[in-house]
């Protein structure tokens, strides 16, 4: 509803505005679905989206799993290249496992393979350097 009230009030028309509000409504991971463009590019911009930066909680001993994932992840990056988007990370095993990550981030990752299925190119994941998928 927000994002709607936003284009509308910038004058996006509203061909635009629908694509752009069903790439939104098809990314909560208990009911995503890439179904446009727009949305698999959605899907893949913010189920990447793993890093020590999101991390608001100050101290540590209150970090629940998603913030001590986001915070053991010390390097972040996407490449996309010969067809293939690959998103690169280095995860602290001191602040928490690899398994630990999967636990909270498979579902996302998923998403991941399914978005780059509808988009024609393929997934693939790193981490600490051994590919994952």
């Amino acid at each position: 509803i927000m994002t709607f009230r936003i284009l509308d009030k910038l004058g996006m028309d509203a061909s635009s505005i629908s694509k752009i509000i069903s790439a939104i409504g098809n990314h909560d991971e208990s009911t995503a679905s890439p179904v446009s463009p727009i949305s698999a590019a959605l899907i893949l911009a913010d189920k990447s989206d793993v890093r020590r930066s999101r991390v608001r909680q100050q101290n540590s001993a209150d970090f629940d799993i998603h913030d001590r994932v986001n915070y053991a992840v010390t390097y972040r990056e996407v490449v996309f290249e010969d067809n293939v988007f690959t998103l690169h990370l280095e995860i602290d095993n001191g602040i928490c496992s690899i398994m630990d990550y999967f636990e909270i981030f498979m579902n996302r990752m998923i998403l991941c393979k399914k978005a780059c299925e509808y988009l024609k190119i393929q997934f693939s994941l790193v981490i600490n350097g051994t590919k994952m998928m």
